[in-house]
């Protein structure tokens, strides 16, 4: 049996492994094919795609069929012809050739790269070989796309705020209140930064209470108007018990979110989400949760200097949350079902939902950089006001001080 007269087909991106491109960046390489002999070609095509694509398979009962939910957006689809077909054979000569390749990324909003249990979105280069009387031979070749959030807008530099209170019962008898109030500097971060979190813890019941933070993450797989979630605790705070009837203050305890993925905020069947929850154990009924939404975004906060200074030029790539790792804690985050309420269960219970509008942040995404990892190394605004809320009269007399 002769070999192959392929000896190597290969498909290299310009540039290094871990790359990321963004809209309306160029994306180029080549295509090596190495021959033991001369070889008769019809054609060789690329193709350059990236696709979101969310699928999930549910059954109701026991011997139920499965019923298939699958829903696909494509971002752009780009074609070439290394060798054109033009009918007949063309002979190439044993050896080594190179067929380099370029293509522009679409100009519009892309989606950043992403893989979760129920979906993905993937950009990939793939590259098709045909000979006569052969078999077609494939590669493809994926790579990374990050559309850039900055976190310096009006929208995401917004200070979080929110109460919450719940009653502690048994039965039909009221045991006291518990109520929680907290507050974030803003609502957008990135991976590494710290978040602090001023809050206010009131017990007036006869237990004592355990006040804890988490940041969520939720990703939202849609499909045939049905929509799939699946959530994760990707950081935690626990803070010291409130005794009865006591009162307990958090001025700025920080909670660090881990080198997770930014948020999705712009696809319509996948949508990647993140929430800071302030949770307290009532007694004798279901957690009481305070929730702050959060915007995980890849350009940091500029405390300092021009906003459209490079940050390239400031910071170095991180791509660690591609690959979703969570670095090693000491403590391992909880289960979401040991924070999630009882309220919020019953309405995971539920498969299909009425699907609302996404709320319009075209103004957060501007290119084009990278996801980048920054420690939060200034302290945030005092929660208190500098505005004297008992000023003095205008027309009262300075007091003369003798001494």
């Amino acid at each position: 049996m002769s070999l192959s007269s392929v000896k190597t087909f290969s498909l290299e991106l310009d540039g290094p492994a871990d790359a990321a491109f963004g809209g309306g960046e160029v994306v180029s390489g080549r295509v090596v094919l190495e021959l033991r002999r001369d070889t008769r070609m019809h054609c060789m095509k690329l193709q350059g795609r990236g696709v979101a694509t969310a699928h999930w398979l549910e059954n109701r009962g026991v011997n139920a069929v499965y019923n298939d939910y699958t829903s696909r957006v494509t971002y752009f689809r780009k074609r070439q012809h290394l060798i054109r077909d033009n009918g007949g054979a063309t002979v190439l000569p044993a050896g080594r050739h190179e067929f380099p390749f370029s293509f522009q990324l679409p100009e519009e909003t892309l989606v950043t790269s992403f893989e979760g249990k129920h979906g993905s979105i993937r950009y990939w280069v793939k590259v098709k070989l045909h000979r006569p009387w052969a078999t077609v031979k494939k590669i493809r070749r994926e790579f990374t796309v990050i559309e850039p959030i900055d976190i310096n807008t009006p929208a995401l530099l917004a200070p979080q705020a929110g109460t919450k209170d719940k009653m502690a019962r048994t039965w039909y008898r009221n045991f006291g209140q518990v109520s929680v109030t907290a507050k974030i500097d803003r609502k957008g971060y990135t991976p590494g930064e710290m978040i602090p979190v001023f809050a206010e813890f009131d017990n007036t019941t006869s237990r004592s209470v355990v006040p804890k933070a988490y940041i969520t993450q939720t990703q939202t797989f849609i499909a045939r108007g049905t929509m799939k979630q699946k959530r994760s605790v990707v950081g935690t705070l626990c803070g010291d018990a409130v005794g009865s009837r006591c009162r307990e203050t958090w001025h700025g305890r920080a909670i660090k979110i881990p080198p997770v993925g930014p948020s999705i905020l712009q696809c319509r069947i996948i949508k990647v989400e993140y929430m800071l929850k302030v949770c307290v154990d009532v007694p004798g009924t279901s957690k009481l949760c305070l929730e702050l939404p959060l915007v995980i975004g890849t350009i940091p906060l500029h405390p300092f200097g021009s906003r459209t200074s490079s940050v390239s030029s400031q910071c170095s790539v991180n791509l660690e949350w591609l690959r979703m790792a969570i670095p090693e804690q000491p403590e391992p985050p909880p289960d979401y079902s040991s924070i999630v309420t009882e309220e919020e269960e019953a309405e995971q219970r539920s498969n299909a939902v009425e699907l609302q509008p996404a709320e319009d942040l075209s103004g957060i995404l501007e290119r084009p950089l990278m996801a980048f990892v920054q420690e939060f190394r200034f302290r945030p605004p005092p929660v208190y006001s500098e505005i004297d809320p008992n000023p003095q009269p205008c027309n009262m007399r300075p007091r003369c001080m003798t001494y």
